[in-house]
């Protein structure tokens, strides 16, 4: 079988890689001129946390083919030809795009404006950052969050700009966004919230937004982060069916039943998800068809935990933001908030976690499953079980084997304990061996300590059975 990918993204370089390691016929086409790498590390570069090179994604085999700066304007269905190559099932991986909304002044975007969505963009910020001392970011989401905090580590007085009623409003609350802005506001990032900007006025001093209320904020470099649009051009060129997004089934087929779809520009079931997970998952259940290994493999959709990757504040949200029951507690001195919503069968339906909670391992194992939430509530909220019931501690000794530890990579324990038997004895190996860690990064402290946790458990099974040995003989 030979396989087409158009797209070189974390997508389209993981369904590329994995069907090379199971020995397929496979062709991708990149229309950025560099390898694929981790779009989601890219605030990282900007905070100088990570380099290039340490977000590169690992490469595929040699015998996949990769068309680098080649982008894909047209595909032949009838024939099975794209850009002079034959292919029996073509993968649409074609990712989406920043959307900068048409705010006059703001389109195109002016000198000292920028997205954030390639590593060229991370390049260009960071050349322009290296002369400036002020910053705005247009959009409170998580990207922009994000991008805000890595500038503020740069040295920048940065001021981020929500259109909504409160950051992070697709996840958040307005009790548990208020303390989280009071968190950013301590390492230096002011946001403006419930601000409509009207205009972009450029000027020797840089770019001012105007309000719609009067004010302005004015910054000597831009950052717009106001969402994605999925790339979905070429599909309709080819006759796929789109709504939103390319339209998939649970098998990730479009409406054309060779061609399939995953990551940013797919709908499945309605939802155009826009995150890694997802894109992985259904890159996965492609990979496994495809490759002829699992022709039962579905994309059943997502259950999505959030985490917030900014140095020094801590935040992972999932599932629904109201709920039939709502428990929260708050402490906005020393920036914690903890949030869960619970549902009529009492599991958890969504949560907020914020700052430093013992429990939210706890939190995510328990959205995960689908166990029922403790009776007291409190084991939760503050990581101080109550009298009736207890929490078992967040060790790796007390994690169920099909814990997730990696939920970009849906890495469970047991898999990774898997191959750490089979030698994969460093965090290094085992992220190599499962590519746990290699999606948003922020499982790589659980990675670490579960492979110290295995290390010292196989080594006192060693002393313990050196000791028999000694009693026998």
């Amino acid at each position: 079988m030979k396989v087409a990918i158009v797209g070189y993204g974390m997508a389209g370089a993981r369904i590329a890689r994995e069907l090379g390691r199971r020995g397929v016929d496979v062709t991708v086409f990149g229309d950025e001129p560099q390898a694929a790498y981790n779009r989601i590390l890219l605030s990282s570069m900007i905070a100088g946390k990570q380099t290039e090179d340490e977000i590169a994604l690992p490469v595929p085999p040699e015998h996949v083919e990769l068309r680098l700066g080649e982008a894909v304007e047209t595909v032949d269905l009838e024939k099975k030809v794209v850009n002079g190559v034959s292919f029996d099932k073509l993968v649409l991986a074609t990712g989406a795009g920043a959307f900068v909304p048409p705010i006059p002044g703001l389109l195109p975007l002016p000198t000292g404006a920028y997205v954030l969505r390639t590593i060229e963009d991370a390049r260009a910020i960071l050349d322009e950052a290296a002369n400036r001392a002020s910053a705005i970011v247009l959009g409170g989401g998580l990207l922009g969050l994000e991008a805000a905090r890595g500038l503020a580590k740069r040295g920048m007085d940065v001021t981020v700009v929500h259109a909504a009623g409160h950051l992070m409003d697709r996840q958040l609350d307005p009790l548990g966004a208020k303390v989280l802005a009071d968190s950013y506001a301590e390492v230096g990032v002011n946001s403006i919230v419930d601000a409509q900007t009207t205009r972009v006025i450029h000027g020797d001093d840089g770019l001012t937004l105007v309000l719609a209320d009067g004010r302005t904020i004015t910054g000597q470099l831009m950052v717009v982060s106001c969402g994605i649009r999925p790339n979905i051009e070429l599909a309709q060129a080819i006759g796929v069916e789109c709504g939103r997004a390319v339209k998939i089934d649970d098998q990730c087929r479009t409406s054309h039943p060779d061609v399939f779809a995953v990551g940013d520009c797919a709908e499945h079931r309605g939802i155009p998800y826009g995150l890694v997970g997802p894109a992985w998952e259904q890159s996965d259940v492609v990979v496994d068809l495809l490759s002829g290994v699992n022709p039962d493999a579905a994309y059943e959709g997502s259950r999505l935990v959030t985490r917030l990757k900014a140095s020094g504040i801590e935040l992972a949200a999932m599932g629904e933001v109201e709920g039939d029951e709502v428990v929260s507690f708050a402490d906005p001195t020393r920036g914690t908030y903890a949030r869960l919503v619970i549902d009529e069968e009492g599991r958890l339906a969504g949560a907020v976690m914020l700052g430093d909670n013992p429990m939210v391992g706890q939190v995510v194992q328990l959205f995960d499953t689908g166990d029922p939430v403790p009776h007291d509530r409190r084991t939760l909220l503050m990581g101080r079980p109550g009298e009736s019931v207890s929490v078992a501690p967040n060790t790796p000794a007390s994690m169920p084997e099909e814990v997730v530890v990696c939920r970009c990579n849906n890495v469970t324990k047991g898999a990774l304990g898997k191959a750490f038997l089979n030698g994969a004895r460093t965090p290094e190996a085992l992220s190599e061996a499962t590519q746990a860690s290699t999606g948003c990064g922020t499982c790589a402290e659980d990675v670490a300590g579960l492979c110290k946790w295995l290390n010292s458990t196989v080594a006192g099974i060693g002393q313990a059975a050196e000791q028999l040995n000694e009693v026998s003989a």
